[in-house]
C-alpha cells in the first residue's frame, strides 16, 4: 500500500508530460485558448506522483502540473525491478491490469502506463488496458492499482505470522520426502535398456540372433585352409 511522503529529501528526476490538452472558448474578440497538462514525476526508486495544471500557455501549465505532482508523491513497495504481485486498478471506464515479469522482459505498456512505471523505477512488467484509453483516466487507474500493492512484511503482519529482523518472512524448514517418484522412473528406464525386450542384451533393433553352431564352424574352416599348405611344404 502506498504512503505519502515529502519531496524535500528526494532526488527527483525530470518530469514526463503525458498529455497537453488544448481547449478554446469563443468570446467577443475571438477565440481564447487554454491548456491543461498532465505530468508524472518520480525518483525511479519506488516514489511517483502525478499532477495537473491549467494556464493560457503551455510552459505555465506544465510548471503548475509539476508543482502539483511534487505535492502528491507516494511510495510504493517493489520487488527488485518489478512489482510484488498482480493488481488491477479502475478509474471510471478505464481498467488497467499490472502483472510482474521476469528479468529481461522489459516494460510492455502504452505511453500513459509506461510514464508511470518508468518514473516509479519498474523495469520489467506486463500491462493491459481495458475500456477507455483517455490518458488521464489511465494514469489514475494505474495509480489506483499500484495503491493495492502489499510488501511481504505487510502480508505476514496481516496473516499474524512472525517477522524476523533479519528477513521479511518466517523461516520455514524444507520438507524431504523419502519416496521420490523420480527414482522409480530412472530405475525403470535402466531396466528397459538392460533387458532384451527390444532385441538382445544391448536393446538394439533389427539384429539377427546368432546361430548356435556359428562359433564351432569357424575353427574347422581355419584348419581346412591350413592343411594344403603343410602338404606343399612336405613335397618340396
Amino acid at each position: 500500500m502506498g504512503h505519502r511522503i515529502s519531496a524535500r529529501d528526494l532526488d527527483l528526476g525530470e518530469e514526463k508530460v503525458v498529455r497537453v490538452n488544448r481547449t478554446s472558448a469563443v468570446v467577443k474578440g475571438g477565440r481564447r485558448f487554454s491548456f491543461a497538462a498532465v505530468v508524472i514525476i518520480g525518483d525511479r526508486k519506488g516514489v511517483v506522483g502525478y499532477g495537473q495544471g491549467k494556464a493560457r500557455e503551455v510552459p505555465t501549465s506544465i510548471e503548475k502540473a509539476v508543482r502539483d505532482a511534487r505535492k502528491n508523491l507516494v511510495r510504493y513497495p517493489l520487488r527488485g525491478d518489478t512489482i510484488p504481485h498482480m493488481v488491477e486498478g479502475r478509474f471510471r471506464s478505464s481498467r488497467v491490469v499490472l502483472r510482474p515479469a521476469a528479468p529481461g522482459t522489459g516494460i510492455k505498456a502504452g505511453a500513459s502506463v509506461r510514464a508511470v512505471v518508468e518514473e516509479l523505477g519498474v523495469r520489467n512488467i506486463l500491462t493491459k488496458i481495458y475500456g477507455s484509453r483517455n490518458p488521464l483516466n489511465v494514469v489514475k487507474a494505474t495509480l489506483a492499482g499500484l495503491d493495492q500493492l502489499l510488501s511481504k512484511r505487510e502480508v505476514f503482519e496481516r496473516r499474524g505470522l512472525p517477522v524476523h529482523p533479519d528477513r521479511e518472512g518466517p523461516k520455514l524448514e524444507p520438507v524431504v520426502l523419502d519416496d521420490d517418484p523420480r527414482r522409480g522412473r530412472k530405475d525403470t528406464r535402466r531396466q528397459k535398456g538392460k533387458g532384451g525386450d527390444r532385441g538382445g542384451a544391448g536393446g538394439g533393433r533389427g539384429r539377427k540372433p546368432r546361430a548356435e553352431g556359428a562359433a564351432d564352424a569357424k575353427p574347422d574352416e581355419a584348419k581346412q585352409a591350413d592343411a594344403p599348405k603343410e602338404e606343399d611344404k612336405g613335397g618340396e
